[in-house]
């Protein structure tokens, strides 16, 4: 089975967690991406100096200034990846950047509400909108089948189906995902003539910053698992609620 081409990649919130873990293993892979971009929102802080020492190391690595929440910065962006690009296409854009609220109806707030969902569920939105003529012309370039994909790291927080009388209600983080998945369904739907899959997958309840130490998954088995399930993304995979296995989850 041909896998996705990776000629051309963007990892957003890429300075920690598993963005960063995706960064490192794609640039050590076996056929690296020529162009490895990475956003964060504060690419010279102390946080994002892991990031910055990995460019120094891979020159295929491009470190730039990406914040989900703001639209100027958003486009900004997207048109210093389009002057680097010149005229090639982005393969493959991963929207992973994301924040996480707990809190019950107790504890939660408008403002924990609305930065959730700028973040979650705008942001990848409109990333993928500013990036949209650059992952065309990815599809328009390529001879092979599988040309371009959008991948919305969601959550299976996010499923409400999976949801039960035992489960945390956590009001922003789970209503985020849930948005994020339609976002998903509506980006699968119009972007499929343009020959971009766009899917949503859930990493597993992973050991970060986010997901805490009790977590059962290290960063690496999950990117090595998110790699793989990216290998073998077909047509019969747009619009679809994968998680780091591979396996489906219900909406």
């Amino acid at each position: 089975m041909q896998a996705l081409p990776m000629r051309s990649v963007l990892v957003t919130g890429a300075n920690r967690g598993l963005g960063l873990e995706l960064v490192r293993q794609l640039v050590e892979a076996e056929r690296p991406p020529h162009y490895l971009f990475t956003g964060c929102r504060d690419p010279e802080s102390p946080r994002a100096l892991d990031l910055r020492n990995l460019a120094k190391r891979f020159s295929n690595i491009k470190v730039l200034k990406l914040d989900v929440d703001d639209l100027d910065n958003i486009q900004e962006c997207a048109d210093q990846i389009e002057k680097i690009l010149e005229n090639n296409g982005l393969n493959l854009l991963i929207n992973n950047a994301g924040v996480y609220f707990g809190g019950d109806l107790s504890e939660v707030t408008s403002e924990t509400m609305m930065k959730s969902y700028r973040t979650n569920t705008v942001g990848p939105m409109m990333v993928t909108k500013a990036l949209l003529p650059a992952l065309q012309r990815a599809a328009q370039l390529s001879d092979e089948p599988k040309k371009a994909a959008v991948i919305n790291m969601s959550s299976s927080m996010g499923s409400i189906e999976l949801l039960d009388n035992k489960s945390e209600t956590i009001f922003a983080y789970r209503v985020s995902k849930a948005a994020l998945n339609m976002v998903t369904r509506c980006l699968a739907n119009e972007l499929k003539p343009h020959g971009i899959l766009c899917i949503s997958l859930h990493p597993g309840w992973v050991k970060t910053e986010m997901g805490g130490e009790k977590a059962p998954l290290t960063k690496e088995e999950s990117v090595c698992g998110i790699l793989k399930v990216l290998s073998t993304l077909s047509d019969k995979d747009n619009g679809s609620f994968l998680d780091w296995r591979g396996q489906r989850l219900p909406w």
